[in-house]
């Protein structure tokens, strides 16, 4: 096996060479021996077979073989014209196979040839033509369902990939064996001109080269080449009968042995019948009589054992499967599965359930498909597999968002509307079921598709109800992404980036920090929505700032610095930036109020210089909001973290930002500053 690959290379070159070197007569003895052997090989596995692609490399090997196959023979022809001989084992399938008779050898080679030509190659390339057409049809649907079971989490990212890599190779298997059955069809038509080049070249060398007379010319020679014609297609019959077997294989778990033993002899019915039909056609016609009865006997005893165990298996089923299920029940492991908890669940009422169903029309499965790449594009963390359930306690229209079991959020869909959103530049209304919409709390309208064109041309923002429900989905997913990335998940993030830079994880685990200290890095930037895609770059930084500080606060504020460019280009537009900042007494408060505790710190301020500062903040907020600019307060690095946490309770999406996680060249204007 070491040395394999270049054996078959060299192998298939020594084929080629054969063509032009002349072959002895006990090597090509030997050769035409090896031929029979492999072609039986080749026959014996593909009936083992249980499915097409545990024999992908039969195209290959078919052109191998069929090269194999018009080398020998041309190796054959050249001793038989030059020599009058063609070795032992044509001469014995010329005596033996044909008894020595050259008109018999050739109508058995004629029909050897005809058999394999119109019947099994003609059929197995025509079935190898439609099954590949029909496995490039199902390709798309094929691949929608694995997508399906992904979501539904039946099956894994693994499982997944294995599955439509079998569905590539199916396509292409089939789409070979397509083309590879013109091999033997083009094999059959050259052994049939070559066998009459043979007889009549034969002919002529023997009568004037050889001196023989002409009778025992045509006999000597017609006796060899039909021997050689029969040595090399009978090898070929077989392996068309197993390019036939192949291609005609249906989904099964078994072999084509056990699959025929156990279709055909199933029912003891059917034996019985054709029993009786035999032995009423041996007693009540002309035909011979012992064959028809005695394979009546043989059918109706084989039926009668069928029917036996038959019934002896019936009659074991309920006890043999009634025991094991209370055995089951009363077993305390039957009770862990229903203690997992699903990461993220959607939960839909009947009414939405049309949605989901790729039959129905629906296409949500292939939006949480888009879901999730998508987060993994923005955020760099893989979203967990998203469960799919119907429940009958929701209202038809509603559905409702879990986060480990637990209720995020909710909305209600109308099935066969749209949503209309206002923008806020129409220049009409339009008549609908007024609403909110769920992802962001817009007011909306349910509207009906005649009225969808007209909400488009008055400036109306309008989608549908999959659209709403993804929406509302991606949503939820980015609040709560810091949630759903837990120690599992870090370390396959670590893990795909360790294969390009290893040196880089082992320096900073676990010598610094463990899979446990990044998640929760990792956490506190996924909280304030800071992508964590550019893992080699957080990893650098906490490489560069864990051996002098324990504290994972601390850490996070380096490692936004680092991000410091991704940072800005997500909250700042432009090259100017208005925003609000702090007093420095109240910087100088807040600093003296972080307090440590072992590895981590917090902030321990009074309650009324709490509400004292959040009033202020709330009042600067809104000067900001009425010269419509967004929200961002801008302070002293050491205070940030500390005053995003003072601010989540109260004023949640408010953007916090310290001077070193802005880019130098940004023109930072102050309109307001916070004091006590």
């Amino acid at each position: 096996m070491k040395y394999g690959e270049v054996s078959i290379a060299i192998m298939v070159v020594m084929l080629i060479i054969m063509i032009i070197i002349p072959v002895p007569l006990a090597m090509l003895d030997f050769l035409l021996s090896l031929n029979i052997a492999i072609s039986i090989m080749i026959l014996i596995i593909s009936m083992f077979n249980t499915e097409p692609l545990q024999f992908s490399i039969f195209p290959s090997l078919l052109l191998i073989t069929t090269l194999f196959r018009l080398s020998l023979n041309i190796s054959t022809t050249r001793n038989i014209l030059s020599k009058g001989n063609g070795g032992e084992v044509i001469e014995a399938f010329g005596e033996f196979v044909i008894a020595g008779d050259p008109i018999v050898g050739i109508i058995i080679f004629l029909i050897i040839v005809i058999i394999q030509f119109m019947v099994i190659t003609k059929g197995a390339e025509r079935v190898s033509e439609v099954a590949a057409r029909f496995t490039l049809d199902a390709m798309p649907g094929k691949q929608m369902a694995i997508d399906a079971d992904l979501n539904s989490g039946l099956i894994t990212e693994i499982d997944a990939k294995v599955r439509r890599l079998k569905i590539q190779r199916e396509a292409d298997f089939f789409g070979a064996m397509d083309g590879a059955s013109k091999f033997v069809k083009g094999d059959a038509i050259a052994a049939i001109i070559i066998t009459m080049i043979n007889i009549i070249a034969g002919f002529t060398i023997g009568a004037t080269r050889l001196g023989l007379e002409i009778s025992e010319s045509m006999s000597r020679f017609t006796l060899l080449t039909v021997g050689d014609g029969l040595v090399g297609q009978i090898p070929a019959l077989m392996i068309s009968t197993a390019t036939g077997v192949i291609v005609t294989r249906a989904a099964s778990e078994s072999s084509l042995g056990k699959d025929v033993i156990s279709q055909l002899f199933r029912e003891p019915r059917v034996l019985f019948i054709v029993s009786g039909v035999l032995f009423g056609l041996g007693a009540f016609t002309p035909l011979p009589n012992i064959p028809f009865f005695s394979l009546a006997i043989m059918l109706a005893l084989l039926g009668l054992r069928m029917y036996n165990e038959v019934k002896h298996a019936v009659e074991e089923i309920p006890e043999s499967q009634e025991e094991p299920d209370v055995e089951s029940l009363r077993k305390p492991e039957n009770i862990i599965p229903l203690l997992q908890v699903d990461p993220i669940e959607l939960e839909f009422g009947y009414g939405v359930i049309p949605l989901a169903d790729p039959n129905q029309g629906g296409d949500l499965f292939d939006r949480l498909i888009m879901i999730r790449r998508q987060i993994a594009l923005e955020y760099g963390i893989v979203v967990p597999m998203i469960r799919l359930r119907d429940n009958i306690q929701l209202n038809s229209n509603a559905y409702i968002i879990k986060i480990k079991g637990s209720v995020v959020a909710q909305g209600t869909v109308m099935f066969d509307h749209f949503l209309a959103m206002n923008p806020g530049t129409v220049e009409g209304e339009i008549s609908g079921i007024d609403t909110i919409e769920p992802a962001f709390g817009l007011p909306a309208k349910w509207i009906v598709a005649d009225e969808r064109e007209k909400a488009e041309i008055f400036g109306y923002t309008v989608v549908d109800p999959s659209s709403i429900i993804s929406t509302h989905l991606t949503e939820v997913i980015k609040r709560h992404a810091h949630e759903l990335i837990g120690r599992q998940e870090v370390k396959q993030l670590i893990d795909n980036v360790k294969e390009n830079n290893p040196t880089l994880v082992d320096e900073l685990i676990p010598i610094y920090m463990g899979i446990g200290d990044v998640q929760k890095v990792l956490s506190n930037l996924l909280k304030e929505g800071v992508s964590v895609r550019d893992l080699i770059s957080i990893l650098e930084a906490l490489a560069d700032y864990a051996p002098t500080t324990k504290d994972l606060n601390i850490l996070t504020e380096y490692v936004r610095q680092k991000l410091s460019r991704m940072i800005t280009a997500t909250y700042i537009q432009g090259s100017s930036a208005k925003v609000v900042t702090l007093d420095q007494d109240l910087e100088n408060l807040l600093m003296d109020s972080v307090q440590q505790n072992g590895t981590s710190s917090y902030l321990s301020l009074d309650p009324v210089n709490s509400q004292s500062v959040l009033n202020n903040i709330a009042v600067q907020i809104q000067n900001l909001l009425q010269i419509g600019e967004q929200p961002i307060v801008v302070t002293a690095p050491i205070v940030r973290f500390y005053l995003k946490r003072l601010t989540d309770q109260y004023i949640p999406d408010l953007i916090v930002l310290s001077y070193n996680e802005i880019e130098a060249d940004i023109d930072i204007q102050s309109i307001g500053v916070v004091t006590l």
